[in-house]
């Protein structure tokens, strides 16, 4: 068990020496301890409401929810214990919640996650409950409805109580402090005088504004805004200076190690001695930040647990939080999940938007991309020589997903189906001025003559094809059919053709072999 930071970890800088850094450090599988992590801190339940707004309210200028259904999660410190148990991990959650029918539901849906709890019941605090109203994938209102006063001395004499029976047999201790109440200062010191005493590892997810309550901390992990407010200082998201200088001070006040996360920046790791380590993100396209922090301290606290180091944790946790915030609402995140994205790295395929990529990749891809939730289209063709007829078919396709893969026609296959002077531009060529398009996020070269295997392979959710074809006509609706996806067919831009194009291109016949005739501008 390592019970601070690596001394070997390199200081890094730059953003091609963080790209390198970050996949060599997913080399291990995500293989997470069976043995269990406790997570003491303020929980809360997460309510969802969604619907559908079509008018503004006659009484005054607001929207008119109509609400179709809601969604209960579990949120702050059993959002983070839920999260370790989706990551593959045990949990137990030691908390205080009100005695009321709030806390029962958050009970529910913990014990319907399979996490063993310790909620100690406060009749003169209610549970912390937080309301969100959504429209699609956009929230338009929060209703937060809390107590955030300290806890009674009973509870904190309950909480200390639960703690002490579990601490020794867990693996790490996380600190999710949401400033609720639950992690009095007295619960705070002794929570650490214990796990250091058991050599037990701490991770603090901090919320108030003096970390000396933290002191004697493993790992503290505050995000930009929560380093700024303990410090004072101006910290830039892309400053790396700023961020060891405002982290060393928090690292040199509680000889804790300061694991910060700076949002697209990715995060930073800054020990109070020895030398620092940034690592860049690894988000996906963003869809929702809510309940992303939990996910960050759930993975790296796993993967400490788990034996793996420093760095290899931080890998973890930043893809953690790619699928994350790439999921609507406080959305759990699954080790298979994990495991599948460092799979994807640790072979070296860094993919950027637009790649050529071999049909295993862009399978692999789909995967993850149908596990985060997202939809995949799928259209292809020669592409010789681009047109608008080509841009339009592709932004159609593309209105239609989130995630659009090209297949494009090799070289050998266009002669075959175009006859001998085509293509007029090489595969990879083609495949480069594609990838380059804002609708395209993957491009992969088929050599048959139709795209049906491929098809069959990654199964897209949508494809699309032009006008001139009828549905029942075009290569792999059926297969894309009855897997339940959509066939949908493009609008055509009139005139627009690679064979007019071609042929327009060649030099045009004069009376005099050899000769053009040349016109001198009066």
């Amino acid at each position: 068990m390592k019970n601070g930071a690596d001394a070997a970890i390199p200081t890094e800088s730059g953003a091609a020496d963080r790209a390198a850094s970050f996949r060599q450090y997913l080399t291990r599988r995500w293989a997470p301890t069976a043995e269990p992590v406790l997570i003491v801190g303020d929980s809360m339940l997460d309510l969802y409401v969604f619907g559908t707004v079509e008018r503004i309210s006659p009484e005054a200028p607001v929207p008119v929810m109509r609400q179709q259904e809601t969604r209960e999660a579990a949120g702050g410190a059993a959002n983070a214990a839920v999260n370790i148990a989706s990551l593959g991990g045990s949990a137990h959650l030691v908390s205080c919640v009100g005695a009321d029918a709030d806390g029962e539901r958050l009970a529910t849906v913990l014990t319907a996650a399979g996490i063993t709890f310790d909620l100690v019941r406060s009749p003169g605090k209610p549970t912390t409950v937080k309301t969100r109203f959504a429209v699609g994938q956009h929230q338009i209102l929060r209703l937060d409805r809390e107590d955030a006063s300290m806890a009674t001395p009973d509870c904190e004499r309950q909480v200390l109580a639960a703690i002490e029976q579990r601490i020794g047999n867990c693996r790490l201790v996380v600190l999710s402090d949401y400033d609720k109440g639950v992690l009095t200062d007295r619960v705070l010191q002794q929570t650490i005088a214990w796990a250091r005493e058991r050599g037990v590892p701490v991770v603090v997810d901090p919320k108030r504004r003096d970390f000396s309550a933290y002191r004697g901390a493993t790992y503290i992990k505050p995000n930009l805004a929560e380093l700024e407010r303990a410090t004072g200082l101006s910290v830039p998201s892309r400053d790396d200076r700023a961020v060891e200088r405002a982290a060393g001070i928090v690292a040199a006040a509680t000889t804790a190690n300061v694991l910060v996360t700076r949002s697209e920046a990715g995060m930073s790791l800054v020990p109070p001695e020895g030398p620092v380590l940034h690592m860049s993100t690894h988000a996906q396209q963003v869809f929702d930040v809510t309940g992303a922090g939990d996910t960050v301290i759930a993975a790296f606290a796993l993967g400490i647990a788990s034996d793996h180091s420093t760095a290899e944790a931080m890998a973890f946790a930043n893809l953690a939080a790619g699928i994350a915030v790439s999921k609507p609402g406080t959305a759990m995140v699954l080790a298979d999940e994990v495991e599948a994205e460092r799979s994807l790295l640790a072979d070296g395929e860094m993919v950027s938007r637009g790649a050529l990529v071999s049909a295993e990749t862009a399978m692999r891809l789909r995967r993850i991309w149908k596990r985060q939730g997202l939809s995949v289209g799928f259209t292809n063709g020669c592409f010789d020589l681009l047109h608008p007829g080509h841009v339009s078919l592709l932004r159609q396709a593309a209105s239609g997903c989130d995630r659009l893969i090209l297949g494009l026609n090799s070289d050998a296959s266009v002669r075959r189906l175009k006859g001998d002077g085509r293509p007029v531009q090489t595969e990879a060529n083609r495949a480069a001025v594609l990838g380059a398009l804002e609708p395209v996020n993957l491009v992969v070269i088929f050599d048959e003559d139709t795209p049906a295997a491929l098809i069959e392979q990654l199964v897209p959710d949508l494809l699309v094809k032009g006008a001139d074809y009828r549905i029942e006509d075009i290569v792999g609706a059926d297969t894309v059919l009855k897997a339940g996806g959509r066939v949908v067919t493009a609008e055509l831009v009139p005139g627009q053709s690679t064979t007019k194009l071609v042929a327009a291109s060649r030099p045009v016949k004069t009376d005099a072999p050899g000769k053009a005739d040349v016109k001198v501008n009066a």
